[in-house]
Formats: C-alpha cells, structure tokens, sequence
C-alpha cells in the first residue's frame, strides 16, 4: 500500500494546479489520471493556443444556483496571479479579443508550466491508473487503483464534467458527490451550439457559413436576480441552427423550452432607417438589407418572415417595415435543443457548492474530500474564465489540504 498526505483524482488544469501547490507546501502529493494523454481539455483549448484566462474574470462571470460560493478562491487567487506564473515559465501570450489571453505558440507551454510546477513539489504521478473504489477509514481514504491501493488522509476529486467525452470526460466526480450523500446540480451542457427544429431551420440551412456580430439573448434581465443574459458576440449560422461566441455565451442560461432573442442588426433601427428611406431609396427590400446584411441572409430572412423579393421599399407600408424591423432585430426564436456534450466546452452544473466550504473547497460533511474545477457547480462565461476558476479553486484546495 502507497501512502500520501494527499491524493489529487484527476490531471487537468484544476487537478495539476491543486497537486503543484499543495506538493509545494511539503506534502506527500499523487496525482491520478486514466488517461493515456495528459490535459488533452488544454491541449485543444483556444484552438491549439490556450486561451489560459480573462484579465477582467470576476464573480459576475460565474453562473451557479449559489452564486457567492465563487468569490472567495476568484479574489484569492487573480488573473494576475495566474499570468506573473506565466511570466516565470517564459512563456509569450497576447490579449485577443475582450480580456482573453492566449499563449503566442502553444497550448502545450502550459501543459509544460504545470508539468515543471508539479516537478518542484516531487508529485508523483498515477497515469494512465484507473480509480476503481473510493471508501473512508481511519484518518482517511483508501484508494483502489489498477495499479495497486493508496491510502491518504486527503482526496481532492478534479475529474470535470461530462463535455468532450471522446478525450476522456467522465461522471466519476458526480458518482463520489452521490456515494457520500452530497447533493447535486443537475449537470448540463453549456458553451454549446443550439439546434433547431429541421422544418423550422429550413430556410436557414443555406445560411451554413454566415457569420456576423449581434446582440442575443435570453430569459429575463430585469429584478434583483436576472435570471437571463445579454451578449454582444459573433454568430454563425450551421446546418442544424447556430452557434459562434454569441450562442455558446447565452446558451449557459437558455432554458429548454424558451426563446432566444437576435438582434442581427444592433447598432442600427431597421424599421426607422427603412420608413424614412421611402422616399429617395428606390432599390428592391432585398438590395437595401444587402447594404447591412451579407446578400444570401437577407434573402433567406426575407422569405422566411413572408416578403417578397422583388418588393420595392418605396412600395412597402410603414407598418410591413415594422414588422420586417422587428423580425431583424428582434428575431425570437426557440431551439429544440443543444449539440450536446459532445460540442459542448463545458458542464454547467456539478456538486451543489452548498455542500463544499467556499475557502477550502472540502465537503462540508465529510472531512479530507474536496471537489475543484469544473465537477462543481460553478460554470464561467466563454474566454479564458473557466481556465481561471480551474487555477483559484485548485490553489484554494491546494493550499487547505
């Protein structure tokens, strides 16, 4: 039997992070991991190029049913924090669009960064190693592993959630939270392409490839307690419905069953700019959104809101030119669905955050077993936030064990 002051189930952002600076503080650090490959979630992260955090992540960039739990580990452990570590390592990035950092050549530079961080506290490692029991005894946890038992007085699970479950996704996290009686979140996918009904999206089928910023959202926005969003994003039209920043945004607080709302033109008042217009523009309805909307979704939107082609905008009433500004730039729809965990980046939902210490991390209930990263209900915005709550929960665990 293997002894360690800490056990750390899983080898992703959380779980390295957690490992490297708990080994750091002198203790006797396994990290486990089935997978054959390490970090494969960094790896394809930002497109090859990690997008490793967000300069302006704050709680406010968090969904979760218990939306303070977050703000302790965020305020302990800051985007700064995470770049002067990046800095130490060497390591070039450049900010890319809204805050996000990027590294300048690769996402394998941070796999390497927790690799060597890891080294410094002499982790050891488990991988590839199957956990196949997980029980309490005196003082501690006992492991059963395919590579033998390990026994340790701390577990800290870091195993994620159920998105991209062709490099390795599990609920192995979720099954711990219910074989010790913690309550749950019901997981879901999010940072996910939406779909559509096929008799609804046929007239947009042919819009496969568009791309242009809008406004999108969702739910209601107004009270104490908005339970809806607003994003200003890219949006791309697929075959099956829509996806792009703008979607993968709202789509962490869509509700199965309610609508999404577009704006396709959010810096102009359609109906107003097409009624005064009537008079000196003598083009076709068609040929005039052309000016602002790319020529094939401007037609596609045309017929499928009822309008002919070939209508004349000095032809058309005032109150058909409402109804045509409205349907651009409050185009409701409703999704039939998502693309699943299979696109989705990542698992809103999780360990119920009620259950853990907002400190520590650790079970309220049971002494020596935390939860970090993305197992627990805690869910950040597209762009680097979900890398930054990966890195302050895993140094808030790390830093307690």
């Amino acid at each position: 039997m293997a002894k360690f002051d800490v056990a750390v189930i899983g080898a992703g952002a959380a779980g390295m992070m957690c490992a490297a600076t708990a080994a750091q503080r002198g203790l006797r650090v396994v990290l486990i991991d089935h997978a054959a490959k390490l970090a494969e979630k960094i790896r394809i992260s930002g497109g090859g190029r990690c997008n490793f955090t967000n300069v302006n992540a704050g709680p406010a960039n968090f969904l979760s049913e218990n939306p303070h739990f977050c703000k302790s580990a965020l305020s302990r452990y800051t985007p700064a924090d995470f770049v002067a570590l990046v800095k130490k390592h060497r390591i070039g990035y450049h900010e890319k669009h809204r805050g996000q950092l990027f590294c300048d050549d690769s996402a394998e530079q941070i796999i390497e960064m927790l690799k060597d961080e890891c080294a410094a506290g002499d982790v050891h490692w488990r991988m590839p190693c199957k956990v196949e029991s997980l029980a309490q005894a005196d003082g501690g946890f006992v492991l059963e592993t395919d590579s033998g038992t390990i026994e340790a007085p701390s577990v800290v699970i870091a195993t994620g959630g159920l998105s991209i479950p062709k490099i390795g996704a599990t609920d192995f996290g979720y099954r711990v939270a219910a074989q010790f009686g913690l309550r749950m979140v019901e997981p879901r996918p999010a940072l996910v392409p939406l779909t559509f009904d096929a008799q609804q999206w046929a007239p947009f089928v042919e819009m496969s490839g568009i791309a242009l910023e809008v406004d999108v959202e969702t739910g209601s926005l107004k009270g104490r307690n908005p339970t809806g969003a607003r994003f200003r994003e890219d949006l791309l039209f697929t075959h099956r419905g829509l996806s792009g920043p703008a979607i993968l945004q709202i789509s962490s607080y869509w509700q199965p069953g309610t609508p999404i709302t577009i704006n396709l033109l959010p810096e102009l008042d359609l109906a107003a700019t097409l009624i005064e217009g009537k008079g000196t523009i003598k083009k076709q309805l068609g040929n005039v959104l052309s000016q602002w909307l790319p020529a094939r979704l401007a037609e596609g939107l045309l017929l499928a809101h009822g309008f002919a082609l070939d209508a004349r905008l000095a032809d058309m009433p005032d109150a058909q030119l409402r109804k045509l500004g409205a349907a651009i730039n409050q185009w409701s729809l409703t999704p039939n669905g998502s693309e699943g965990y299979k696109k989705a980046e990542v698992t809103r939902g999780g360990i119920d955050t009620r259950e853990l210490s907002q400190q520590t991390m650790m079970a309220n209930k049971i002494p020596g077993l935390y939860f970090i990263g993305e197992t627990v209900d805690v869910t950040g915005w597209l762009g680097g936030y979900n890398f930054q709550w990966a890195w302050a929960s895993g140094v808030a665990a790390g830093q307690a064990v």
